[in-house]
């Protein structure tokens, strides 16, 4: 039996593209990037930056393809 679980998110998140110069690999130390992001060419066009709301200094890379999935546009 596995010890995960399904949970569904309460929160509304922020992220935005990966840069150009980040892309070029002028990224930022305080960005979290995980080593299976780095295997598969992370950080690459169509990836995103998340950021914790409540600790902007919190980032990490989110993969196009998870974001692609799990993510749609809040219109206001």
């Amino acid at each position: 039996m596995s010890e995960f679980k399904k949970y569904r998110r309460k929160a509304i998140a922020e992220l935005r593209p990966v840069t150009m110069d980040e892309i070029r690999g002028s990224f930022k130390e305080s960005i979290s990037i995980s080593i299976p992001d780095l295997e598969n060419g992370s950080p690459k066009k169509g990836d995103m930056i998340a950021r914790n709301p409540q600790d902007h200094a919190d980032q990490w890379l989110v993969a196009r393809e998870y974001f692609e999935d799990n993510f749609e546009p809040i219109n206001h």
